[in-house]
């Protein structure tokens, strides 16, 4: 122990400034032992701290670590013994005690025998009250068990009361209800839902093995069918009603064109500035109170629900029919302005008649919704073969002139082309909000490859996989909706087209309007639904109006390659390069913040280069006027258009146009200055000639043929006199060749003023450099030709 006490010294408390002062070996019970060793220590500075720490030996190797440390002052208790093994061995180490304890035990077995006698005894007694119990729980349960039963029973019969008893108030309601009056309508409508939760109902298992059951829910589907019916041909003559009356206003409004005495022209004027289509919505406003038994209906009885679809498709087309047609026969008038059409309101049957077979056919269809309709359509036949051969009667009328019709009368049509565009826009949206709101029809997009295959809705089904009068899937219903419009409104297009037709007979130019009031519209309805019916109509009515525009440019460039000028006239503006400068006019005036803008630009380019094209065509026919004159004017022409239009695609043509105008009049005015002073031109001509040929400039005067007194002599042969003559002549001659309305005879002797001197000073020139000395001069200067010029122009 001294060596390891040493050991520990050095080791571990001389480095920490401590010194140990004692060591006991200590481990663990029941384990390893462990060479542990607890140490008691002191500090070797002041003030001094006494200190316990344990020392473990490492497993690797014979050295010490410091494991834990204690201060004194911390430790309550040193037990070093154990409590299970210090205290066995300490009572056996004791035979008194050892016997104290036999005892003890003794003593507790004895009170453990008493014990169990008493409870023997006690279970003895608790037997007999056990079977009395058992007695009695089983009584117990049998009660719970009935009272259990018979909750049941009460939650099962007030389950059925509660959902399946349907209030004598209903039940009247459903049976005698007033369909005609607000209050009957809510009284009825609330009666149907509650008829139809009675009906639809959860029953429990086992409810319709009731015989009560089943005969409530045979009385509730009598009321529902004695309902549907009741309700479906109240509707049916609603839509009769209704129907006859719009009748009556469209008859009114017809005859009042055709009573004799009055004055056709007024009267159609008064009716022309009345362009408006009728407006539905008192009809949609009275009926959308129904709005909540359609749905009720959709959904108990399809049949029924399809059918009063079907009939109302059926009167609405017809009526539609006849205002749409109406509508635009008066667009038609008001757009030619003519009163000959007005006698085609004196063929109408008489106003009485007509409305009584109407109303009688009507009347005829409503015993069965879903019957024949074959009146109807006989007659919406007729009447629609009758009024095609009317509307085509416009489209008789002998091919108008565009040069006819000033601004006003293509303004006129523009307007009257937009009034019906936006008569129509409303008309359709506003049928088909009421046919969603009123059919209970979903307006969302379709998702691909739901949507169930559509028929014809002429054939008496709405689609395939309704015939068994299921109602259709959610998705399909967007596409019901498109298929009513489109039975409904079937005339639109048509009518669209054949005004289209008529706009663009009255005047090729009016396809610039429609196409920009058209585009726009399609934009409009796109922006609100791609696919609702009044967006594809639009759409497919501008694919016709976008090819009578390229058609009219297609003519237009047709008609530039056809101009033939006479050989007994000057050539001037030619017509093509004028109606381009009023095409692009209008055009700019139409097409200002246009969404197809460039469809213009595209018609632009064409037409730019078949006027291109076809001017130079023309000046090289041309026998009368010089080629040269029909290039500059015309391309002037050009010029001043596009630099008035500011064109932005037609810039490079614009260049173009000046650089042909700039270069045919430099060659215009070359050749016709040479022919006033021809002689002298000749003359130096030969010069020059000589002097390309090595001549050097001062021998030439040594040539026979261009020597000083031929230069004189041909000199003398120009006085300013005649010099003065001849710029006369050529001045009278410009006149006739050039055109009044482009007005260039100014500029074109104001460029042959300055060529006529840039040439006098060429002579001048040539005569200082070849006949240095001769004191040879021309017989007129510069400033006699401003004179002479100047003098010419104020006497024309």
């Amino acid at each position: 122990m001294t060596a390891i006490k040493h050991a520990l010294q050095r080791d571990i408390f001389t480095p920490n400034d401590e010194r140990l002062l004692s060591i006991v070996n200590v481990c663990k019970a029941g384990k390893k032992k462990k060479n542990c060793f607890l140490c008691a220590t002191v500090t070797t500075e002041r003030p001094v701290q006494v200190k316990m720490v344990k020392v473990k030996k490492s497993d690797k190797g014979d050295f010490y670590k410091r494991q834990i440390a204690w201060a004194l002052r911390d430790l309550a208790v040193v037990d070093a013994k154990d409590a299970i093994k210090a205290n066995i061995q300490s009572i056996m180490a004791s035979e008194k005690q050892v016997n104290i304890l036999m005892k003890l035990l003794d003593e507790a077995l004895k009170e453990v025998d008493q014990i169990e006698l008493k409870l023997s005894s006690y279970e003895e007694m608790l037997q007999s009250v056990k079977e009395q119990m058992d007695q009695i729980s089983e009584s117990n349960h049998l009660i719970h068990l009935s009272n259990t039963n018979n909750v049941k029973l009460l939650s099962e019969i007030e389950f059925l009361v509660n959902h399946m008893d349907l209030a004598k108030g209903h039940i009247k309601a459903l049976q005698e209800g007033d369909l005609a009056s607000s209050r009957g309508i809510e009284a009825c409508t609330n009666a149907a839902d509650a008829l139809l939760q009675c009906m639809n109902v959860a029953l429990r298992p086992g409810h319709d093995m009731l015989l009560a059951v089943r005969q409530q829910q045979q009385r509730f589907s009598d009321l529902r069918e004695q309902f549907a019916r009741r309700l479906a041909s109240h509707l049916n003559n609603v839509f009769v009603q209704q129907f006859t009356q719009a009748l009556l206003q469209l008859y009114n409004r017809s005859y009042f064109l055709s009573v004799p005495g009055h004055d056709q022209s007024s009267t159609l004027a008064q009716h022309s500035v009345e362009l408006a289509l009728p407006n539905h919505h008192p009809f949609h406003r009275d009926l959308l109170r129904y709005a909540k038994l359609m749905e009720w209906l959709k959904s108990t009885d399809y049949g029924k629900y399809e059918g009063l679809t079907k009939n109302y498709m059926d009167y609405l087309s017809r009526l539609y029919e006849r205002e749409i047609k109406d509508f635009f026969e008066v667009a038609k008038i008001k757009m030619t302005g003519t009163t000959k059409e007005s006698k085609k309101f004196a063929t109408l049957p008489r106003k009485e008649s007509a409305v009584k077979q109407e109303t009688e056919s009507l009347h005829g269809s409503s015993g069965k919704l879903t019957g024949s309709t074959s009146s109807l359509n006989k007659l919406s036949v007729q009447s629609s073969g009758n009024r095609r051969s009317q509307s085509s009667s416009l489209l008789d009328m002998g091919n108008m002139s565009a040069s006819d019709l000033d601004v006003a009368d293509r303004t006129k049509f523009d307007k009257i082309f937009e009034q019906v565009l936006s008569e129509l826009e409303p008309l359709c949206l506003a049928e088909q909000d009421f046919i969603s709101k009123f059919f209970k029809l979903q307006q969302h997009q379709s998702m691909p490859g739901t949507m169930t295959e559509a028929e014809d809705l002429d054939g008496g089904t709405l689609s395939r996989q309704h015939n068994a009068g299921v109602p259709p899937p959610v998705s399909s219903e967007k596409d019901m909706i498109r298929q009513m419009m489109i039975k409904i409104f079937r005339c639109i297009e048509p009518e669209l087209n054949n005004l289209i037709a008529l706009g663009d007979k009255i005047d090729s130019f009016n396809s610039l309007y429609m196409l920009v009031k058209m585009s726009h519209h399609v934009w409009t309805a796109q922006n609100v639904d791609p696919a609702s019916f009044l967006s594809t109509t639009l759409g497919n009515v501008l694919v016709t109006v976008k090819r009578n525009f390229d058609k009219c440019i297609s003519n237009q460039i047709r008609q530039m390659e056809e101009v033939k000028i006479s050989k007994k006239s000057k050539v001037g503006i030619l017509p093509f390069v004028a109606e381009f400068e009023e095409f692009a006019g209008l055009a700019e005036s139409i097409f200002k913040n246009a969404e197809r803008r460039g469809d213009l630009d595209k018609a632009y380019t064409k037409l730019i280069r078949g006027v291109f094209v076809n001017v130079e065509k023309v000046a090289n026919e041309s026998q009368k006027t010089p080629r040269d004159v029909v290039m500059m004017e015309n391309f002037h022409h050009i010029f001043a258009t596009l630099s008035r239009l500011k064109i932005s695609c037609l810039e490079t043509e614009k260049k173009e146009a000046k650089q042909k105008y700039t270069d045919h009049l430099q060659s215009y005015v070359i050749y016709s200055l040479g022919q006033p002073l021809e002689k002298l031109n000749h003359f130096f001509e030969g010069v020059e000639a000589r002097v390309a040929q090595g001549i050097r400039e001062e021998e030439v005067s040594y040539q026979l043929a261009f020597n000083k007194q031929e230069l004189r002599k041909v000199i003398k042969e120009y006085p300013g006199k005649e010099v003065k003559k001849g710029l006369d002549n050529l001045y009278k001659k410009v006149d006739k060749h050039l055109c009044e309305e482009e007005n260039l005879l100014q500029v074109v002797w104001h460029s042959m003023q300055d060529e006529f001197i840039r040439q006098y000073k060429h002579f001048e020139g040539l005569i200082a450099r070849c006949y240095p000395g001769s004191g040879v001069t021309m017989e007129f200067t510069i400033q006699d030709i401003l004179d002479y010029c100047s003098s010419i122009a104020q006497s024309h």
